[in-house]
């Protein structure tokens, strides 16, 4: 059994990879390969007992099935997504979001299921589901998120004993940073 979780994990973190890497580069195929990812981490996170995380992954393979149709049709007029940004409103809602899912999310995991990382695991699941939504809508703030998620997952997954999913969460950090930088450039503010 531990070896073929070693091998689900390589699996995850060369699919997560290359899912990153692409959509740092906006590239659609992104979302199928981010489906594979998903899939593995499922398998991976039940083993190691983070049901938060696998909470989470269940909710970004719809949100990746979401996003690969936002990005092909849910731009003007049923074209292409651009990126766009959030306005202080939609800050405030996403970020209330957040602690409010932590604050519960949290509980339960900690008192009911027995995770030992309950609050963290709910704060990062909370995070995550935001700034996966955000990317789903091409928003810029998205990558703010995960570079939050990311700093967050490396201790925790260390921690966990998931060192090759810790370190891929390095590499998510790098990523994450580049994609902020390139999608800023590609950023053009709609017309009044």
């Amino acid at each position: 059994m531990i070896n073929f979780l070693l091998d689900v994990e390589t699996i995850a973190v060369i699919f997560g990879f290359i899912c990153v890497y692409l959509t740092v580069k906006e590239n659609i195929w992104c979302w199928p390969t981010g489906i594979v990812n998903i899939i593995c981490f499922i398998i991976l996170f039940t083993n190691s007992r983070l049901y938060g995380q696998v909470f989470l992954q269940v909710v970004f393979f719809i949100l990746s099935i979401y996003g690969w149709y936002q990005w092909l049709h849910g731009g003007k007029d049923g074209g292409r997504l651009n990126v766009s940004r959030l306005n202080t409103r939609q800050i405030v809602f996403y970020s209330g979001f957040t602690v409010v899912f932590t604050l519960l999310v949290g509980f339960g995991l900690h008192r009911f299921a027995g995770e030992e990382v309950g609050y963290l695991d709910a704060f990062i699941t909370g995070l995550s589901l935001v700034a996966q939504y955000l990317m789903a809508k091409k928003k810029l703030e998205s990558w703010l998120g995960w570079i939050t998620v990311d700093v967050l997952s490396i201790g925790m997954f260390a921690y966990k004993g998931l060192y090759k999913t810790s370190l891929l969460y390095v590499a998510f950090l790098i990523l994450a940073t580049k994609g902020f930088f390139e999608w800023k450039k590609n950023y053009r503010p709609e017309p009044a």
